[in-house]
């Protein structure tokens, strides 16, 4: 079997030439050592049976980003037959220097220049032909998504790795005779060194990467002579060039202005003055869509999931099951589980969509672009702002998001941070609390809705800001690493993808791993709402403990009970709070809205204690699952354990402020 890796720059169609030239015959895994996913497929052609190993997009093989290092690592260091490098036509100069640098490693290569349909819509032409005389590998064409040129490429796989040579960027005489001299010395260490690749990286003194070789080789580099470069000797000036010139011979441009309609966009979306009003905006149209949308299929769910608990209760009578086993199993780990769906699913199934269709359409990465200045003031990384993004759907996600940022300790900012922005399952209990005390039934509820939550929700960023700062000044010290960003050409998204992709690799991958740690909090539930000790529950006597505590952050003791208990899931806190306050022993539910808050109020409810609520719920310990993923993620308790202790403290603080201060304003009124 050959194998075959599988490389490109990110959004250059590399997952779907993958997809198409694989099929279903494929599995995922880490990177050994590495908290990365990997990705491995399996196809044959003309009785060749093929490996494809896809990996992480990167646009340089000089990078020391977690993602990016997995991808010159297998390059320099793993055995394959060839490379599949995936070329984007309207941005083949940029990644033509990913190109070159691999054929620094391996002459076995293939340049797959994919997206044509795009280049023929904007008149952009590609001469392959040259491309392929100049670069002295196979070249060709495709259009991925419609399946073109896939049959091609799988035709001129055995070409490939016959290719004894291939391009190599000629620097000048002074520069080629320092490379020449490392060269010789490295091929007396290792006759499996990529000589001429680490010969250029020992040059620019890439003191990381060389630890790398000497790591897996198991030599010391330490004796090799390398005679340093001047300053103006730079190697990436002379490969930008070189890639500059190979793109002039082979592009032709009908129409010079093709990019004009996407810079006025640009100017718009990236600008100082509208960028960041025109963020908000869409994020309040995202927002009112999932509220507005989630509600029907809510109801209905809670419905559903209702009738089918007398049939339920009526089997395991039938089965001579013992009242108190049909109590944990219906009323402890069914009714939890199945409101934890109802509320949940719903949202996440809008937004996580809508998500992904501002991804492909090329709008994240220009909402990062306009964030950037903000987190680079907080000596953090301006990635950060993506993963914070996708803290919206899954503070979990976010979490694996950060992968994306080179620096340990900016990943780290990231991970401690993360929590602050509301995940999918804070959103039911603050819409709902909104609702009720602060909006009501009007005409325009829904926008009033908006309003309001964008606004908590821009409260979350500004800490996020804020202790961003402060862990770099103090904790987590250092200086911002750069930050190169791409911003990708606007795209025609493709709906169906995006919903099957946002769906099952998002939706029910979260859902799932909420469901796991969902039925163990029902039993406990069950257990501490059942058990009685003296004339009341455990719950009872946790509430009653903590009660004096949460009075005095604007709470009280069952609501900050419920908030404990809600730790392996956040969309169970209201229900425990109900639960808590009719004395039940088992999770109930509300039948009506004025029902609802006509209880809370019975029980002390203000439009203050609404509010605490509210910011408790935005700054707090992150669910079980984000805390599960925080210890993957760092391999550390320390680090999971400051997680959770650093916006729980923010928490605690910021009621209590509200709660001093509305009581001092009360009594100078």
């Amino acid at each position: 079997m050959k194998r075959i890796a599988l490389v490109g720059n990110p959004n250059v169609g590399k997952s779907t030439i993958f997809n198409v030239l694989t099929g279903m015959h494929q599995h995922t895994g880490n990177w050994p050592g590495k908290t990365v996913a990997q990705m491995i497929g399996f196809f044959s052609f003309q009785e060749e049976e093929y490996e494809l190993v896809d990996l992480p997009g990167t646009y340089s093989l000089i990078s020391h980003s977690e993602e990016e290092s997995v991808t010159r690592d297998f390059l320099c260091l793993k055995e394959y037959d060839g490379v599949i490098v995936v070329c984007d036509s309207l941005c083949l100069e940029r990644n033509l220097n990913l190109v070159m640098q691999i054929l620094d490693i391996t002459p076995h290569v293939l340049v797959c220049v994919n997206l044509l349909d795009e280049a023929r819509k904007k008149k952009v032409q590609i001469d392959l032909k040259e491309l392929e005389r100049l670069l002295k590998v196979p070249v060709v064409g495709t259009e991925a998504r419609k399946k073109k040129g896939i049959s091609n490429l799988e035709k001129r796989l055995p070409e490939m790795m016959q290719k004894k040579e291939g391009f190599q960027t000629h620097y000048p005489d002074k520069i080629e005779e320092k490379v020449k001299k490392v060269e010789k010395q490295l091929e007396k260490v290792s006759d499996k060194i990529p000589s001429r690749f680490f010969a250029l990286r020992l040059l620019e003194e890439d003191s990381f990467f060389q630890k790398e070789i000497e790591n897996h080789f198991q030599i010391n580099l330490s004796n090799i002579s390398v005679e340093k470069l001047t300053e103006k000797d730079t190697l990436m000036q002379v490969e930008m060039k070189e890639a500059e010139n190979i793109a002039k011979k082979v592009i032709t441009l009908e129409n010079e202005s093709f990019q004009e309609k996407e810079k006025k966009i640009d100017l718009l979306l990236t600008n100082k003055k509208t960028g960041i009003p025109i963020m908000l905006l869409l994020t309040m149209f995202i927002f009112w869509l999932t509220i507005t949308g989630a509600n029907y299929p809510s109801e209905l769910l809670f419905n559903f999931f209702a009738g089918l608990e007398t049939p339920i209760l009526e089997g395991l009578s039938y089965l001579s099951c013992p009242s108190w086993l049909s109590s944990l199993l219906v009323g402890g780990i069914y009714k939890t589980l199945t409101w934890v769906i109802s509320v949940m699913l719903p949202p996440m199934a809008i937004f996580f969509p809508l998500f992904t269709l501002l991804e492909d359409l090329g709008v994240l990465p220009r909402i990062a672009f306009n964030l950037d200045r903000c987190f680079q003031k907080c000596k953090a990384c301006g990635k950060q702002a993506l993963c914070m993004m996708m803290g919206f759907g899954c503070n979990a996600a976010g979490v694996v998001g950060i992968r994306i940022i080179d620096s340990k300790r900016e990943r780290m900012i990231a991970i401690l941070t993360n929590a602050f922005v509301p995940c999918n399952g804070r959103f039911p209990t603050m819409i709902l609390l909104i609702s009720m005390f602060f909006v009501g039934t009007s005409k325009f509820s829904s926008i009033w809705e908006v309003l309001i939550l964008t606004g908590i929700i821009l409260f979350g960023i500004l800490m996020t800001f804020w202790i961003s700062w402060l862990l770099s000044k103090t904790l987590l010290k250092g200086v911002p690493s750069s930050f190169t960003l791409e911003l990708p050409p606007y795209r025609k998204p493709q709906i169906i993808k995006v919903i099957i992709r946002s769906v099952f690799d998002k939706t029910l991958h979260i859902l799932g791993r909420a469901v796991i740690v969902t039925i163990p909090a029902g039993i406990l539930i069950w257990i501490l709402a059942n058990i009685k000790v003296g004339n009341l529950s455990i719950l009872a006597h946790f509430n009653q403990f903590l009660d004096s505590f949460g009075k005095l952050i604007g709470l009280d003791g069952v609501i900050l009970t419920a908030f404990l208990l809600g730790f392996p899931a956040n969309e169970i806190v209201l229900p425990i709070i109900l639960m808590s306050y009719l004395n039940l022993g088992t999770i109930t539910d509300y039948t009506s809205i004025s029902e609802l808050q006509r209880l809370l109020v019975d029980h002390g409810w203000t439009i203050l204690t609404a509010l605490n609520v509210i910011l408790f719920s935005l700054l707090h310990f992150p669910c079980s699952t984000t805390c599960l993923t925080i210890k993957k993620e760092t391999g550390s308790w320390k680090w999971m354990i400051l997680a959770i202790l650093l916006p729980t403290i923010c928490g605690i603080l910021v009621c209590f402020t509200t709660n001093l201060i509305f009581k001092l304003f009360t009594r100078l009124v």
